[in-house]
């Protein structure tokens, strides 16, 4: 005869009603918060989440006028590139250092034209 293991104690597995799964999707994606707080203070996985937000979208709950302060609807952040800031990082920085044998070492700038750079490293060989 075998042997039966019973366990007995609350469920693991959680229900939640479909409120609270708006409420954890709505607090994990709102500006500013982080998904990983957010399921450390709801004891949830990243995972489950990630799964909520995605079937709530698919079922468009977003797009209901009850919902989009709930679930905000994701956007790119504005890049902004600062030209100034990049002509004085080149001009400071090699683009590329080229370690060769017996301890030579090459550094080529950005403004190095190609020809410049083939010469140096025929030079080298």
């Amino acid at each position: 005869m075998g042997q039966v293991t019973v366990f007995s104690g609350p469920e693991r597995r959680r229900r939640w009603s479909d409120e609270e799964r708006l409420q954890i999707v709505a607090e994990a994606f709102a500006p500013g918060a982080r998904v990983a707080d957010v399921c450390r203070r709801h004891d949830v996985s990243s995972g489950l989440i990630y799964t909520w937000r995605r079937k709530l979208l698919d079922a468009g709950v977003a797009q209901e006028a009850s919902a989009p302060e709930a679930l905000p609807a994701p956007v790119f952040a504005e890049a902004l590139i600062d030209g100034d800031a990049a002509a004085a990082n080149t001009i400071e920085h090699p683009a590329m250092i080229i370690d060769l044998p017996r301890g030579k070492r090459l550094s080529i700038f950005a403004a190095a034209s190609p020809a410049l750079v083939a010469a140096a490293l025929k030079v080298l060989r």
